[in-house]
């Protein structure tokens, strides 16, 4: 189900819901009777919020299944760049990411950036140095498990000309009660030749929760097994995983997320950019030995997904995951 809810019809609603348990909020807020409902096309509730279901407000999009929050997407033009928070774990509800943190608080979750283009950077926080810039997301295509995010985001700094332009298509997908996939495709294309210069800040990123990481007690493992930030640094590997126990309030249960990296990417298999801490990154400028560019109008597509899944990496199944979608 796909609508547009207005902000007064939101504020309405969010003040209905403050005192509510979550997991009743959106069907326990519909307004009361006597209340003249908004038109349908504007009304997300239902009922029974089975299933998939989304909504846009402004520039965030929410999905959700079964009325328990998946994700958000996050778009709106004030930020550095757009990105998805929360991640939510399948079993606690519990997100397997962090919007920010100590140390490095720019990483906001789920990302893609760059620094050192061009000479800007379009990865930290320094509005000045340049902005992923959204000209506002929308819904694509929707079926019972799974929607899709398109974006069309542009590059630049403050006042000045588009560097480069982004076209990304996100599809967000229910795989089962214990896994979700988010598969994150990207067109970038120059609009001038653009330079991007060794930088270990570059391109799709996650920041995990710290209670999956090995300083929170969790674990950093990659496809070829090897495990935490020594291990799996520098190291080209297909995926790579961080997973661990959940706060005692969720039950203990034991939650991950995996990056994968598609072997039709250009530079795959890429060496990665691991930290104990939570944060990992297939990241090719890393590890270049000169400059790389991409020609005026020429363009790159990189695909990747996104794997939230209770258990491990090994329970979830991770390499029989990449191995069919690596197809």
């Amino acid at each position: 189900m796909q609508t547009m809810l207005h902000r007064r019809d939101f504020l309405r609603l969010s003040t209905a819901a403050a005192a509510l348990p979550l997991a009743g909020r959106l069907h326990a807020a519909t307004p009361a009777a006597k209340t003249a409902p908004p038109p349908k096309a504007t009304n997300p509730m239902t009922a029974d919020p089975a299933g998939l279901t989304t909504y846009q407000i402004g520039p965030q999009i929410w999905v959700r299944f079964d009325n328990r929050l998946v994700t958000c997407y996050r778009a709106h033009r004030s930020q550095k760049y757009p990105y998805l928070f929360p991640l939510s774990g399948p079993l606690s509800g519990l997100s397997v990411t962090s919007e920010t943190a100590l140390p490095w608080p720019h990483h906001r979750s789920l990302f893609f950036g760059c620094d050192r283009v061009n000479g800007g950077n379009y990865w930290q926080e320094d509005f000045d140095k340049g902005q992923i810039l959204s000209t506002g997301p929308k819904l694509g295509a929707t079926t019972p498990d799974s929607v899709e995010i398109l974006d069309r985001c542009e590059w630049q700094k403050p006042g000045g000309p588009i560097v480069a332009k982004e076209q990304r298509r996100i599809t967000v997908t229910v795989a089962g009660s214990r896994l979700r996939f988010i598969d994150w495709e990207t067109q970038w294309q120059a609009v001038e030749t653009i330079t991007v210069q060794k930088t270990n800040h570059s391109l799709f990123s996650a920041r995990a929760a710290l209670d999956l990481t090995p300083t929170g007690g969790g674990q950093l493992v990659n496809a070829e097994g090897d495990s935490g930030e020594k291990a799996t640094f520098g190291k080209k590997s297909a995926w790579c995983d961080f997973s661990g126990k959940r706060d005692a309030a969720a039950g203990g249960v034991i939650e991950g997320i995996a990056i994968l990296d598609h072997p039709k990417n250009p530079w795959s298999p890429c060496p990665w950019f691991t930290r104990d801490y939570g944060f990992m990154s297939p990241t090719p400028m890393n590890w270049i030995e000169k400059p790389w560019q991409l020609e005026a109008s020429q363009s790159v597509t990189l695909r990747y997904r996104v794997v939230v899944h209770a258990g491990d990496a090994k329970e979830a199944g991770l390499a029989e995951i990449f191995k069919a979608w690596a197809v």
